[in-house]
């Protein structure tokens, strides 16, 4: 199994890519706006991308899924619940920093819908799609169960939680996702997040001033 990452963009964003065996299929799991770093990161293992999965639509996720998808044929997978911001990639580079960074950032045509409770079977891996709203209302964790590990995007940091003060943001619906939608995992279970180093949830669990705070 191949569990590689690279941190990209300004962002310092985790793209992460997995899959069976070098030479082979792979899916990547979010793509920032350096669709160059994240082809990189297939090359370093000579992988062919199929599939690009999405955790949210925040730009540092979804800014460079058009470019990735168009340099290597994939298609993109991503929850309707955050189309107000993956169809409106260069309005919402301009609501949150105020200028427009020269770039690619046209939305992939090929996408799919995620659902939660989706079983992705992508690449020889099966993927089961976690919803969790909070943090963007599409927001989705990744759990490949076979290997225990969870992509958590920007639901789950190490010792800290998504922010919940941009559009489309809510504390409490991050934290009800929080509860039934990751916590019900065992503590083995590795989190690979969408920035910064990863963890387990039951380091999280014991540590983390949000999770405790549930208590």
């Amino acid at each position: 199994m191949i569990l590689d990452s690279s941190s990209l963009w300004f962002a310092e964003t985790n793209t992460w890519v997995l899959a069976n065996e070098a030479g082979g299929a792979a899916v990547v799991i979010d793509a920032p706006p350096d669709p160059d770093g994240v082809v990189e990161l297939l090359a370093r293992h000579d992988l062919t991308c199929v599939a690009l999965v999405v955790t949210h639509g925040h730009i540092d996720h979804f800014g460079g899924a058009g470019g990735v998808a168009r340099a290597v044929g994939a298609v993109t997978y991503v929850h309707p619940d955050d189309d107000y911001l993956t169809l409106n990639p260069i309005e919402q580079m301009r609501v949150l920093f105020g200028v427009v960074p020269a770039g690619d950032y046209r939305p992939p045509e090929r996408r799919l819908d995620l659902a939660d409770g989706d079983r992705l079977h992508l690449a020889g891996l099966s993927l089961d799609v976690r919803h969790t709203p909070g943090h963007t209302p599409g927001h989705c964790c990744f759990l490949l169960e076979s290997e225990g590990w969870l992509f958590s995007g920007d639901q789950l940091f190490a010792g800290s939680i998504g922010r919940t003060d941009l559009p489309g943001g809510d504390y409490q619906t991050l934290m009800r996702s929080m509860t039934d939608r990751v916590l019900d995992l065992e503590d083995a279970t590795r989190v690979l997040p969408g920035h910064g180093p990863e963890t387990t949830v039951g380091r999280e669990r014991r540590s983390n001033p949000f999770i405790l705070g549930l208590a």
